[in-house]
């Protein structure tokens, strides 16, 4: 068995190294990702069925956020997430942009008001219609 071998695979399809890193929750999602254009490898659009190596550099949309890291092994398959975590390296500004959004979330969800109890029938059916969802 070669050194290559043991480390894994040299290549794999975009939409299957997303789903083995745990970017997304399932390789369907990580494809829909890839078509819909969420995904850019070396600053170009790809597809699903694009290939991976060590090196290149990705970018997606994560949520409201842009998702930036250089592409460090291809798993064989599906690991554990502190595994798969290793296989990425997260630029600093994308870690940036993250805990900056995760701070905006914090101070928007303390500033949104609180009803002190639940709902009751009539108040759930109101809310419901006012949100869209009859």
């Amino acid at each position: 068995m070669s050194d290559a071998s043991a480390a894994g695979p040299g290549t794999a399809r975009i939409d299957r190294w997303l789903f083995a890193v745990r970017l997304f929750r399932s390789r369907s999602l990580a494809g829909q990702a890839v078509a819909g254009g969420r995904v850019h490898l070396n600053g170009v659009r790809v597809k699903a069925a694009h290939e991976v190596r060590r090196g290149d550099r990705l970018s997606l949309m994560r949520g409201a956020v842009e998702f930036e890291c250089t592409v460090s092994s291809i798993p064989a398959r599906r690991a554990p997430a502190p595994a798969a975590a290793r296989c990425y390296e997260e630029t600093p500004a994308s870690t940036a942009r993250r805990a900056e959004f995760a701070q905006r979330m914090k101070v928007a969800a303390a500033l949104t008001p609180r009803p002190v109890e639940r709902p009751d029938k009539r108040a759930r059916a109101q809310l419901r219609r006012l949100r869209g969802r009859i």
